[in-house]
């Protein structure tokens, strides 16, 4: 109770509430209305005095005042009272008329606030948020989450499914019509004519004698097991 609505802030409530104005208005009332003993104690003593000298209480000894409000918030037992009323709230004990007013206010306050203040909200509520740690967190909390790995196995398997099915059917297509897009041929000979007779010479060169060099160990390889087959045969002869 002393963090949301502290002592301070009543006492200055009650110097705001209690000018020349609300304190006249309050004693002809109380005049007015009253009857009785109530009436014999507003018309002979009067509560303008007793709310004059209240309100300059507050205004001169701050502490003290504070210090009365405080013993007078315990000894009313405020906090337990305050707290029974909000448990005890529901909209369905208020009336239609006023449940309908509550929204329609609180509605009109919420786009009133986001469409002055929410982007400036925004900008303070991100600078207060370690979104790397967040980041890490959300990522840890995803890597151990059970739903998470099972739907990941789904996934994966139904977009295995899908790619196979994709690339059988329409890869064919797609590099057929991306080979014109692209002008991979022209690409070719652009690069082919801007190569210099020299480098054209030794790639042709590195590639001959890489195939040559095939060519001769595949000889050679058929040739010994040619030669080892044959001196079989004539061994079983």
């Amino acid at each position: 109770m002393e963090g949301v609505l502290p002592p301070d802030t009543i006492r200055q409530t009650l110097v705001d509430f209690l000018t020349e104005r609300n304190i006249q208005v309050i004693d002809e009332g109380i005049r007015e209305k009253t009857s009785g003993t109530y009436w014999v104690v507003a018309n002979l003593f009067g509560v303008r005095n007793t709310l004059l000298r209240l309100r300059s209480f507050c205004l001169e000894d701050k502490e003290m005042a504070n210090t009365r409000l405080k013993e007078l918030l315990l000894s009313l037992e405020v906090r337990s009272r305050l707290r029974e009323w909000l448990q005890s709230l529901a909209l369905q004990n208020l009336p239609v008329s006023t449940v309908r007013q509550l929204r329609k206010t609180t509605r009109e306050t919420v786009q009133l606030y986001i469409q002055q203040s929410g982007a400036k909200f925004v900008q303070d509520f991100g600078k207060t948020v370690d979104w790397e740690k967040l980041s890490v967190l959300i990522i840890n909390r995803l890597q151990d989450s059970s739903a998470i790995a099972s739907s990941l196995e789904t996934i994966s398997e139904e977009l295995a499914l899908i790619l196979e099915r994709y690339l059988e059917e329409d890869l064919e297509k797609i590099v057929a019509q991306a080979i014109p897009i692209l002008s991979i041929d022209q690409v070719i000979i652009d690069r082919v004519n801007a190569t210099t007779p020299q480098n054209l010479e030794m790639a042709v060169q590195g590639i001959v004698k890489s195939e040559l060099q095939a060519i001769v160990n595949l000889g050679g390889i058929l040739g010994f097991l040619v030669g080892t087959f044959q001196t079989v045969l004539l061994l079983l002869r």
